[in-house]
């Protein structure tokens, strides 16, 4: 497969022709020569961001609206090809690609209702006559770097929130999916909006550092939005605060679920087994911590451990229906086989599972951790989690917060206002009673606390983060000043 840039509604390759590759984790084929932008093709797509929003910033909402929808549709109809491009490119089943695909239209429509909910408010005033009010205005060119795990969902997030507040966005795909973030661009173009609303870049990870920078520096952008890692959250933060440019981060997770005594064990299990291995547990959302009451942890256990070892890693490419496919880079395998070590070292059980060869791994279980041990609060991002038994409630929203992340989280319990409490004590984002910790909804706030960032995508609250909220006043023509 092949990518090019997208700068002002014109596919092109990048100055010079220079590209890099995308390979396989399973057998290093390559699967993507995409194009690497240079620092030329940074300001150009800035350049051309700032050109459009002259214009776009202008436009109705009806027409906001009526390009997001349509640009949801055909993301909808093009769920086959991402499926295929997905498995080879970032080792996706079909029920995650495709997953992905219904999340990102049902954004795109989210986005489009947002289109006349852009308000401000009257202010009540001491001035006789005078009319006192906020507006929210667009901001400017938003640069929009999303990460490669939840390809298309947090892209469309990044794209289409900015762009119905009137802003126009440089959009930096991931190195390791740039032919599906392609794809998320080819529906916007083929909706049909104007040259520069939208522009895509792609770039090998060497030459990452000095194309963010000049984009974060240059004039045209006016805010950063990032997902990704906490370690270059901080220094898009670090960035951005250079140059007084406000950020939204969502950055990593060590989403526990918290099962106490009374839950129902079936179903607690099926959320577990469904958060930890959905995608590899790649999800910065992923079950990574299982929180469980010594008093059922017995019987939980042995019930996940069955449940998981009927999950076998397999290639997506090969068996779409899978569960468990290849992680995203073969170097994942021995950083986790540390961890691993390490606990079992330390007095951990293994349950389920085993060492990962390569990008390949089981869907494994360590029982009995500790907070002796590197996996206790250490992200994974493999089909790797944790039993952490405790012997209360007490001591579950301890170990609960005892964490440097604060993304999402869940609890179990039969008595629901016993489990809301809990709830209201856990520092994270998101907590879902009885539920999964691996949970989207466009109309919802997302976003996290701690090391985990600030900001929220989705719902109403994201309005916030892509306008300038403005004071005016209309006062009358005559007035009376003290001197």
């Amino acid at each position: 497969m092949k990518s090019q840039l997208l700068i002002d509604n014109q596919w092109v390759n990048a100055e010079n022709g220079t590209t890099f590759e995308r390979r396989n984790s399973l057998n290093n084929s390559v699967v993507t020569e995409a194009a690497s932008a240079s620092i030329s093709d940074a300001k150009k797509s800035a350049e051309s961001a700032h050109a459009a929003y002259k214009t776009w910033r202008q436009s109705p909402p009806s027409e906001r609206r009526r390009l997001l929808l349509k640009a949801a549709d055909i993301l909808e109809g093009m769920t086959p090809r991402f499926i295929e491009v997905m498995a080879v490119e970032v080792g996706a089943s079909a029920l995650w690609a495709g997953f992905n695909v219904h999340l990102a239209a049902n954004v795109f429509r989210e986005a489009a209702s947002l289109a006349t909910q852009i308000q401000g408010e009257t202010i009540p005033t001491d001035k006789p006559g005078a009319l006192s009010m906020t507006i929210r205005q667009p901001v400017g060119a938003i640069l929009s770097i999303v990460p490669w795990n939840g390809t298309v969902v947090l892209a469309a997030r990044a794209i289409a929130y900015p762009i119905v507040c009137g802003n126009t966005v440089v959009f930096r795909g991931s190195e390791v999916s740039p032919k599906t973030h392609a794809l998320v661009a080819e529906a916007l173009v083929e909706a049909g909006f104007p040259a520069g609303v939208l522009n895509y870049l792609s770039n090998s990870t060497q030459s990452a550092p000095e194309i963010i920078d000049t984009l974060i520096s240059h004039k045209a952008i006016r805010r950063i939005n990032f997902t990704g890692s906490t370690k270059v959250g901080r220094i898009i933060a670090e960035k951005s605060a250079k140059h007084l440019k406000r950020c939204l981060l969502e950055l990593g997770g060590k989403s526990p679920l918290v099962v106490l005594d009374d839950a129902n064990i079936d179903e607690a299990v099926k959320a577990a087994v469904f958060g930890s291995f959905l995608f590899q547990g790649q999800i910065c959302m992923s079950t990574e911590r299982l929180i469980v009451d010594e008093k059922i942890a017995d019987q939980f256990v042995a019930k996940f451990a069955a449940r998981a070892n009927e999950l076998r890693s397999d290639n997506p490419a090969v068996n779409p229906g899978c569960i468990v496919g290849p992680m995203i880079n073969p170097s994942s395998g021995p950083r986790i086989n540390d961890m691993l070590q390490d606990a079992l070292n330390k007095g951990a059980k293994l349950v389920s599972g085993a060492a990962a060869e390569g990008a390949v791994m089981n869907a494994t279980i360590l029982d009995h951790v500790t907070s002796a041990m590197t996996i206790y609060d250490e992200e994974t991002f493999g089909p790797i989690t944790v039993v952490i038994r405790v012997k209360n409630t007490k001591e579950a929203i301890e170990v609960a917060n005892d964490s440097a992340y604060g993304l999402s989280s869940g609890v179990f319990g039969n008595d629901v206002n016993r489990a809301l409490a809990v709830a209201m004590e856990l520092e994270y984002g998101s907590v879902h009673v009885n539920g999964s910790t691996v949970q989207n909804e466009a109309q919802a706030p997302y976003g996290g606390t701690k090391n985990s960032g600030y900001g929220r995508f989705d719902g109403r609250a994201v309005i916030d983060e892509f306008t300038e909220l403005k004071w005016v006043t209309i006062e009358p023509y005559e007035q009376q000043y003290p001197f």
